[in-house]
């Protein structure tokens, strides 16, 4: 009797278990001090893009619930006015999301699964250092408070201590990425790094993840823009193009065959780019009779926008657009993301230095053109 008793028990608990979908999941959420805020969005991916997907309203103590299906593990968003909170789920998980909209540092807690505790991992290292710019931030503006005339100087004294924290994030970063290989929560830890900074260890990630993490549409997309950006890293051919001048004149990468010579991408309406043409201009006349010479890629749209900026900024060598933003031919050949960017092209046509700015292109271009 009390073995049929215990078989009876064990077959219930069997059935419970199996009640949970499998075929979906679930993301039970609480927000503390949402304020007027209680309308929330739940976010997915489509053609790599985020997108609506669901939306539901706070109940009285602020909880919400979502249950969605998804065709493989991926990633997903929960907003509510300004604030953001980025999920990995697949179907069969329980995700438990909390976090207070008072909170300025955003940090929110989040459980239920592998893939979304490993995110978690990478919230706690990220909020850790948010923390530690915000007191930088409080500190430099309570010295500017008392000393408002010393702001540059005080900018200048602190500014080692943030370069050291973003130094250290990016460290702690690459170190998450690594010990999570082949998770999404690693993937998305080396999509938080810039870019620009970190192109050569995107480009390498993407190699070793190319066989992990398979069928998730965002992966795949990261693994094809890498294997074009590997096209354009420092070592490889600059890929050739033509372009127009404003005065239809073309113009040829090959032109400057046997010289040493800068393509500088840029644009009028791009403040970074305009502050730092004064040091393009700079080093153009300093090095301009060492065989090296400088063509100007602008993004404008605007002809008359471009330039008169030319004019404005006194930028005395050649210039060429397609008049495109982002979507010239060229811009997508050398993977720009983001200007100012530029490609320092040996003779041979080889690339030797990609972004340099200010005293570093200086220094590069001193050691390098004897």
């Amino acid at each position: 009797m009390r073995l049929k008793n215990l078989s009876l028990i064990i077959l219930i608990a069997i059935a419970f278990t199996g009640c949970k979908p499998k075929d979906s999941f679930t993301i039970d959420g609480t927000f503390q001090n949402p304020g007027t805020d209680k309308k929330v969005f739940l976010y997915g991916m489509q053609s790599s893009q985020m997108v609506a997907v669901d939306s539901t309203n706070l109940s009285e103590k602020g909880e919400f619930k979502f249950i969605r299906k998804t065709p493989s593990v991926d990633f997903f968003r929960v907003s509510i006015g300004n604030h953001e909170f980025m999920l990995i789920a697949k179907n069969g998980d329980e995700i438990k999301l909390e976090a207070d909209l008072a909170d300025n540092s955003m940090a929110y807690k989040i459980s239920g699964a592998n893939e979304v505790e490993k995110l978690s991992e990478l919230n706690v290292i990220r909020n850790e250092f948010a923390k530690r710019v915000e007191k930088l931030q409080a500190d430099f503006e309570t010295k500017v408070a008392g000393q408002p005339q010393n702001r540059a100087t005080i900018l200048e004294q602190m500014k080692p201590q943030y370069e050291s924290y973003i130094s250290q994030l990016n460290n702690s970063t690459l170190k998450f990425a690594e010990d999570n290989k082949g998770t999404l929560a690693g993937f998305y830890a080396m999509n938080t790094l810039s870019p620009q900074d970190f192109e050569s260890q995107l480009v390498k990630y993407a190699e070793e993840i190319k066989d992990e993490i398979k069928g998730n549409a965002t992966v795949d997309a990261f693994i094809k823009q890498m294997a074009s950006l590997k096209t354009v890293q420092v070592g490889q051919l600059a890929p050739a193009f033509t372009m127009n001048t404003s005065d239809d004149k073309p113009i040829s990468l090959s032109d400057y065959k046997g010289k040493y010579v800068l393509v500088d991408f840029w644009a009028s309406w791009c403040q970074p780019c305009r502050q730092e043409n004064p040091n393009v201009v700079k080093v153009y006349q300093k090095f301009k009779n060492r065989n090296f010479d400088i063509l100007g890629v602008s993004l404008d749209t605007d002809k008359a926008a471009w330039q008169a900026a030319i004019k404005a900024d006194g930028l005395a060598w050649s210039h060429v657009s397609e008049l495109k933003d982002f979507n010239g031919e060229t811009i997508k050949k050398y993977q720009v993301q983001a200007i100012p960017a530029s490609f320092l092209i040996d003779p041979t046509g080889k690339i030797v230095a990609k972004n340099l700015r200010g005293e570093e292109l200086d220094a590069f271009l001193t050691k390098t053109l004897r």
